[in-house]
């Protein structure tokens, strides 16, 4: 009987305990790494394959605080081109949640205080009448309801019902001088009367061009051409208020060189109607009409010389009746040309197509004498 003898044979393969200790890099996708388990048969006695399984050990634990590795990370293909991993998947392999984003579309992803801020808003009103007004006490039409023509409107009769202001300081400009120092007018109030080119420079212009242009704006005229305010000068009453230094431009008159004027006819110099059938030949067909709110004058066409013309004469309406017209008008007369002064009921002044009131003040201080001329 044969003895069967039993040899220890070497194991090649790894026992449970090491089994147990190997570790890999977990998977995260399907792109995560084959790599197997490493096993070392022989660590005990072997110091190169204890030191391999302590590197791996090492491996793995860098691999579970970091994300995982692709497949061509691994050791298995050391000379791979890397891939970019998806960043929705943790190093757990799990996918992440992606943060959706909160913001709004790029036309509102401004931050809050850079967003426009919203325009004021303005009341409107239902107007069903006309919206166009004419103050009865300047006689100027605005829009009612507009700020600026409210405020324009508001400036202007002010100025028309009480004057302008005059300062001091105005006064001491060299293109002013006194004409009347002391006028007493028919209410006992007193005032002065001053005059200076309409041309002229400074402060003096501004204040002019605010005369002229409310002087304008009340008797509804066309504003006068660079040519005649630089052959013009402006005459202005100034008149005093209780308890204050200032005074207001109550009256103004505006007078330049002129070379010819018409005259006026009256009814008793107008000529009668030819009897002839032939009515064009009549010489009252040959008078020129000038046209007056009120009414109308004729006048003779034939042109006259005379030396001086009025373009403008304007008095405040709580200062009218006072005589500051016929003042203003007498003062012109006398100092428009140097050393030479002029009668009006000879015909040496005349005024540009009056108002209605202005025909009164012409017909008065004139005495009849007055013509009237064309403006340019």
């Amino acid at each position: 009987m044969s003895t069967i003898t039993h040899r220890p044979v070497k194991r090649t393969y790894s026992s449970k305990t090491s089994r147990q200790r190997t570790v890999s890099t977990p998977v995260p996708s399907s792109f995560a790494s084959s790599e197997t388990a490493y096993e070392s048969p022989t660590e005990e006695n072997d110091e190169p394959l204890k030191r391999k399984r302590l590197a791996d050990e090492e491996e793995a634990s860098e691999a579970e605080d970091t994300p995982a590795r692709s497949l061509y990370d691994s050791p298995l293909f050391p000379f791979g081109k890397k891939r970019k991993t998806s960043s929705l998947f943790a190093a757990s392999g799990k996918p992440k949640k992606e943060n959706k984003p909160t913001t709004t579309p790029s036309s509102s992803r401004t931050s809050s205080f850079n967003k426009p801020k919203p325009k004021a808003l303005t009341q409107l009103h239902l107007s069903f009448g006309s919206s166009i007004q004419t103050c009865k006490l300047c006689g100027l039409s605005f829009t009612r309801g507009s700020p600026d023509d409210e405020a324009l409107h508001k400036a202007h009769c002010a100025r028309v019902q009480r004057g302008m202001e005059w300062s001091k300081e105005e006064d001491k400009h060299p293109a002013v001088q006194v004409v009347e120092e002391t006028i007493k007018l028919k209410n006992g109030s007193k005032g002065r009367i001053i005059c200076f080119k309409a041309d002229a420079k400074g402060k003096l212009k501004t204040k002019a061009t605010t005369l002229l242009r409310t002087v304008d704006l009340a008797l509804s005229a066309q504003p006068l051409t660079e040519t005649t305010l630089a052959e013009s000068k402006i005459y202005i009453f100034l008149l005093g208020s209780a308890g204050s230094s200032r005074e207001k431009i109550v009256g103004c008159v505006v007078a330049s060189r002129i070379e010819t004027a018409m005259r006026i006819v009256t009814q008793d110099t107008t000529p009668s109607s030819s009897t002839t059938s032939d009515s064009s030949s009549s010489p009252a067909q040959d008078l020129v009409w000038v046209d007056i709110p009120d009414g109308g004058i004729f006048c003779d066409p034939t042109p006259l010389p005379t030396p001086m013309g009025i373009h403008r004469v304007f008095v405040s309406s709580e200062h009218r009746h006072q005589g500051i017209a016929c003042a203003l008008l007498s003062a012109a007369a006398k100092t428009f040309i140097y050393r030479c002064p002029l009668d009006p009921a000879k015909g040496e002044i005349a005024f540009s197509q009056p108002t209605s009131a202005g025909r009164g003040v012409m017909v008065r201080w004139g005495m009849g004498g007055v013509r009237i001329f064309e403006e340019k």
